[in-house]
């Protein structure tokens, strides 16, 4: 099939959907959709956990019955179950969970030849497929290997395996990178170019990470059930026009206080603060930015095309859902925050094993009061078991660390009665009120009765919890429960915050607000907060950066200098469009290029000379026929950094 047909619309598209609704009881899932996936194209639903997708998404591979609208695929309206099992067996999908859908006793090859024989492969057919998997997923090195000791990324790319191994035409992938380290990622994405360039794979992919956009042909913006905006993402981005003003200011505190007199859409990242600019192009949005911090230090400006998220949360705002903004903290009357680079928090070769696993390998690092800290790696990475170990929940099997003042091994209630910790978990009481949850974690942890209402009401104010104080804590939504869990792990005032994967789920909205809570507490009070995430974007809100891989440290710096380091060590970031992508694809991967990806439409590689690089492109794609558009520098991201990193690790490795 030739790539013109893979993306050019069908007569009658692969899936269409009109009206759709879905009900759990009394709860709406999904709300009057209407969706069309064509033939040959990678389709995204994109929103935060509770947008409806997982819902749609069932539906449309046949599994889930709904209540509302039609749901045709392959030309065959799914009413009834009759009708579901005729697609069946052209459909591959993959539910959300990491490895859900797999056995956990069984290898990773037993786990192939088990959906073989589910989908009926014939056996000629089998070993040949499954050959040409496993390399794809580079999983060949571990087909004796049991699915229950793979990493998070390994088990999502042997579910995706198994999802293939009968050739489906249509692929339903629900979350399937959520929690997965930046090299799955890569290698799940790479997968899937694969698969459109050979046979023309249809896929219907969900996300709750916005950077992925890019990766899709079209996709639909997700919120509540209901889709706010569907499209190319280039045509998404424009349905707000403005402009993205990102820059530096001193002191960023007052900054930002500032811009938010004027501008709905401003957050503090880490050094930078970054402003959509409404209906402005660059340089009059450039201007007045400036206008606005006349008198302060101001540096590093730059305008730019705003990014997805900005167009879903100014979306969010015109449809009046992205609630109030959040108050502004009303600061403890108390000691002054503890001078700049006063170390909080410290960790000297940390190292725990279990069953003679090693879970955490040596890990060293500081933070400093006052500093936003990451550890940025994927689930099973080591961060929860570093954050145990130093909260003293967890013995350490080697090393050593200090919080707050105290030895961790040694004061282990000292240190509990110095912190602030949020766990992975949701910790609250779903059958308790906000009030009653704030009320019970200050007595938890010894907030003097004579400051007691005091603390309470800084904890509504600071949280942004006015008008729900009454509400029970397990009907909020998910972002407001977040803020609630960060109120309560700060009542008792600590000088040490730790967060363990805060905003998993939670929209852009909410996400944006917690992470205003935190750089105030940060900058005013100085707070020392340790934060894990596996969220790239969100890494770019921290001071500092560890990067964590297999329990080890493999980079640590802030986010800016781990972008320099990859420039100076790889090259310039490129975008390259051309009228025929997966045929470009193929030929740059041919060439040698380094870092080389499909994102939708567009290829992105790594080149340490972009001029000379240039001229190699365009005489490669002029000889194949292939249409070049245009070569844009980009900056790199923090998953390029840690792909990078990996890569490099794991090939100093294979060489020694």
């Amino acid at each position: 099939m030739g790539e013109a047909a893979l993306v050019s619309a069908a007569p009658d598209p692969l899936i269409r959907l009109r009206g759709f609704g879905k009900r759990y009881r009394k709860e709406v899932a999904v709300d009057g959709v209407e969706l069309e996936v064509r033939r040959g194209e990678i389709y995204g639903l994109i929103g935060p956990d509770g947008a409806g997708k997982s819902s749609l998404m069932k539906a449309v591979a046949g599994v889930l019955s709904f209540e509302a609208g039609e749901v045709e695929v392959f030309g065959v309206r799914l009413d009834s179950e009759a009708a579901a099992e005729r697609i069946k067996g052209r459909i591959g999908f993959m539910p959300q969970g990491l490895g859900l859908n797999l056995y956990a006793e069984l290898s990773v090859e037993e786990n192939i030849d088990f959906f073989a024989q589910l989908r009926e492969v014939p056996a000629d057919r089998l070993a040949e497929r499954k050959r040409r998997l496993l390399a794809m997923t580079r999983l060949a090195p571990f087909r004796d290997r049991p699915m229950k000791h793979l990493s998070g990324g390994m088990k999502q790319k042997l579910g995706l395996v198994c999802t293939l191994i009968h050739e489906p035409e249509l692929v339903i992938l629900d979350e399937p990178t959520t929690g997965v380290d930046p090299v799955s990622r890569r290698d799940f994405w790479a997968i899937l170019a694969e698969l459109l360039r050979e046979r023309g794979i249809t896929a219907l992919i969900s996300t709750a990470y916005m950077d992925e956009a890019a990766r899709f042909h079209r996709l639909s913006l997700m919120y509540e059930g209901r889709v706010l905006a569907a499209g190319e993402p280039d045509g998404i981005r424009q349905v707000v026009p403005g402009t993205l003003v990102t820059l530096q200011a001193r002191p960023q505190i007052e900054a930002l206080r500032r811009l938010r007199e004027h501008y709905p859409q401003v957050e503090a990242v880490g050094p930078q603060l970054r402003v959509f600019v409404e209906e402005a192009q660059s340089t009059e949005a450039e201007a007045a930015v400036r206008g606005e911090l006349e008198g302060l230090e101001v540096t590093a400006v730059m305008a730019d095309e705003p990014e997805l998220e900005d167009a879903f949360v100014a979306l969010l705002r015109r449809r009046g859902l992205a609630g109030k903004a959040t108050a502004e903290a009303s600061l403890l009357v108390g000691d002054d925050p503890p001078a700049g680079g006063a170390v909080a928090i410290e960790a000297r070769e940390l190292t725990r094993d279990f069953d003679g696993f090693r879970a955490v390998d040596r890990v060293s690092f500081r933070v400093a009061q006052g500093e936003i800290f990451g550890l940025l790696g994927a689930n099973g990475a080591g961060k929860t078991t570093v954050i145990k170990m130093l909260t003293g929940i967890l013995p350490p099997s080697g090393g050593e660390g200090q919080v707050a003042g105290a030895e961790m091994r040694s004061a282990g209630q000292a240190i509990k009665e110095r912190i602030g910790y949020m766990s992975q978990a949701f910790s609250l009481y779903q059958d308790m009120t906000v009030l009653e949850n704030i009320r019970l974690y200050a007595r938890i942890y010894a907030v003097p009765r004579r400051q007691l209402e005091k603390r309470i009401q800084w904890v509504i104010t600071m949280a942004g919890l006015q008008g729900v104080e009454q509400r029970l804590t397990g009907r909020l939504p998910m972002g407001i429960r977040q803020r609630l869990a960060l109120g309560c792990a700060l009542v008792h005032r600590p000088r040490v915050l730790f967060l363990d994967e805060p905003t998993s789920g939670v929209d852009p909205v909410g996400r944006r607000r917690f992470w205003d809570i935190l750089v105030k507490m940060a900058r005013l009070e100085g707070v020392a907060i340790l934060v894990t995430t596996h969220y790239m974007s969100e890494a770019e809100h921290c001071d500092h950066l560890a990067l964590m891989h297999a329990g080890r440290i493999i980079a640590d710096d802030p986010p800016e200098r781990l972008k320099q380091a990859l420039e100076a060590e790889a090259g310039r970031l490129l975008e390259i469009a051309t009228d025929r992508p997966l045929l470009a694809l193929e030929l740059l991967e041919r060439t040698g290029f380094q870092g080389v990806a499909l994102f939708g439409r567009k290829i992105h590689l790594l080149a340490r000379d972009p001029e000379q690089a240039r001229g190699r492109i365009e005489s490669l794609l002029r000889a194949e026929g292939v249409t070049l558009q245009h070569i844009t520098p980009r900056q790199p991201t923090l998953e390029d950094v840690f792909v990078y990193r990996i890569m490099a690790m794991e090939k100093k490795e294979r060489a020694a």
